[in-house]
């Protein structure tokens, strides 16, 4: 669905393509996922939305401490003020989305009470556990496949001839992550990747980045299931 898109948001031969590329097939399962289709034609179980929602709001936490690290872990004023600004970009979006969950029914008492969902505990604490482990460049290629790839979500979907926005409850979701201002967030998360793999990269550090990337896309994968499987559990 979005291979056509790609070159928008990362050049060939960008750091973010080439990891991208690598972590084929998983990358096609995220972007293209059933979750993710339904979303498009507005076919998505409003339950499976909603509780989405609900987790969303935990994973945007967990992401603010994860930009948090990276302050800790930059070595210039340029990386700790660009990582400060996404902490309190992130922190602000908290209160945003609780308005908008309220929108779906969902009040700030449900969804700060919310157990979180063990998808969403593996793909946060693998996030932030690469990011102490590892340095700058290693945290932010396990944030991209998030941070880029909503965007080429978004962009994808506004593309497809089976995309309804007319009508479609998730036309919100789908013309924020395809927007002007997400893919600009996008093509700077881009950018940065391919400055910081020129200041501390080499073709030796390719393999680890790439499972880096990969298992994180997988995680996303499992991000966006658990909210189809907490509908068959519901049946169950």
């Amino acid at each position: 669905m979005t291979e056509a898109l790609a070159p928008q948001l990362a050049p060939r031969g960008s750091l973010f393509a080439r990891l991208r590329e690598a972590a084929q097939p998983h990358w096609g399962d995220y972007v293209d996922h059933r979750f993710v289709r339904g979303l498009g034609d507005g076919t998505l179980p409003e339950a499976a939305f909603r509780y989405y929602l609900g987790q969303d709001y935990l994973f945007l936490i967990h992401f603010a401490r994860a930009y948090a690290l990276a302050v800790y872990k930059s070595e210039n004023l340029e990386d700790m003020r660009a990582a400060n600004d996404a902490v309190g970009h992130i922190l602000a979006e908290t209160s945003l989305h609780l308005r908008y969950c309220a929108g779906w029914g969902m009040s700030e008492a449900d969804v700060v009470a919310l157990p979180e969902d063990p998808a969403c505990m593996a793909y946060t604490r693998y996030v932030l556990e690469r990011g102490m482990a590892g340095d700058i460049l290693d945290l932010q290629v396990a944030l991209a496949p998030c941070v880029v790839g909503y965007a080429e979500i978004g962009l994808a979907l506004k593309a497809d001839p089976r995309t309804t926005l007319e009508g479609n409850p998730y036309r919100d979701w789908i013309e924020t992550y395809g927007g002007d201002d997400y893919v600009a967030v996008a093509r700077k998360s881009v950018a940065t990747l391919d400055r910081l793999f020129a200041q501390r990269g080499t073709e030796a550090r390719i393999p680890s980045l790439s499972r880096t990337f990969t298992e994180a896309t997988r995680l996303e994968v499992r991000f966006w299931q658990m909210g189809l499987d907490v509908l068959e559990h519901a049946r169950e």
